[in-house]
């Protein structure tokens, strides 16, 4: 199937404007009788909406769900700044209110992996009486701390300082071959199968080939480069706190890949600390993808999760 087919068969291949971007984004579900609740779906990097794919359908058939691309990712394109602007969880949250609140949307229910589960943190601190629960895949948070850093890690890392050269989207865009080879070894290496993906890597190249769907996620890692290390350096300065004086109140649910081999599950340790109501376990047989990877238990996870909001 192309892009366009699965857009047909997912409801995308829909646009709006607002907050300076011109979103694209699919829906599924919507206008179930009996007021079902709107899930928002936000995906992570290197991710476009139809990281989702596997999720909509079942989703659907209880709730209202949404997929966006996020600012430069997908076919979502800045109407009001140069492609290449840094992105910052702050800059996605107020992306996110804009987009919800022109499509009339107040309370949702947000599912968010990566990017995106950072992104949505800052969602819920902006607007906490619109978020009615958060459940993460493999979520970035304040307790890794100095483990950024964690010299055992820092060999799977190398991406994030690649992805802020100049130079990096001129190579990973030169051509088909150029975005197979970069796209495909991040897709099969993170995840626990490292087939997983095989199917599907043309529809990723032919994403991130198009004009302008690269530069979101370079912006991104140049956006919070000064973030992260400047919580690595409080951190080692023994200036990082142990637990966020303000932790997320929403009932929250993570589920973190057993095998993933850049967010180690062995930093949910701190979770507690930031997440208040919290149900965490360690999702086995899956890397980083855990709702591409496992779909069926992520689909159960989440309907259950969401059921009971």
């Amino acid at each position: 199937m192309t892009l366009d087919d699965w857009k047909k068969k997912l409801g995308g291949g829909r646009y709006l404007e607002a907050g300076g971007c011109r979103f694209h984004y699919a829906r599924m579900g919507q206008g179930r009788g009996g007021g079902a609740p709107t899930v928002l779906l936000i995906h992570g990097w290197p991710e476009f909406w139809l990281a989702w794919r596997k999720n909509m359908p079942v989703l659907a058939k209880s709730f209202d769900v949404i997929a966006p691309d996020l600012r430069g990712f997908g076919e979502s394109r800045s109407t009001d700044r140069p492609a290449d602007a840094l992105l910052t969880p702050d800059i996605i949250a107020d992306d996110l209110i804009a987009f919800l609140d022109t499509l009339g949307l107040g309370r949702v229910a947000v599912a968010a992996h990566d990017v995106g589960a950072q992104a949505a943190q800052a969602l819920a601190k902006k607007v906490p009486e619109r978020i009615a629960g958060l459940f993460f895949f493999n979520c970035p948070y304040g307790g890794i701390g100095k483990r950024w850093a964690d010299p055992e890690s820092m060999p799977e890392t190398w991406y994030q300082y690649f992805n802020q050269l100049p130079m990096a989207p001129l190579l990973a865009g030169l051509n088909r071959n150029a975005c197979r080879l970069y796209f495909g070894h991040i897709l099969s290496h993170w995840s626990h199968d490292p087939d997983t993906f095989a199917g599907d890597l043309d529809l990723w190249v032919d994403n991130f080939m198009a004009p302008g769907a690269l530069e979101g996620g370079f912006a991104w890692y140049r956006g919070v480069d000064g973030i992260r290390r400047g919580m690595v350096r409080r951190a080692m300065a023994g200036d990082w706190p142990d637990a966020d004086p303000n932790p997320i109140a929403h009932p929250t649910c993570i589920r973190w890949g057993e095998h993933d081999p850049v967010l180690r599950a062995g930093w949910m340790d701190s979770l507690g600390g930031w997440f208040s109501s919290l149900d965490a376990a360690v999702a086995p047989s899956a890397g980083h993808f855990v709702h591409y990877e496992t779909p069926d238990a992520a689909n159960a996870w989440m309907v259950e999760f969401f059921s009971r909001l």
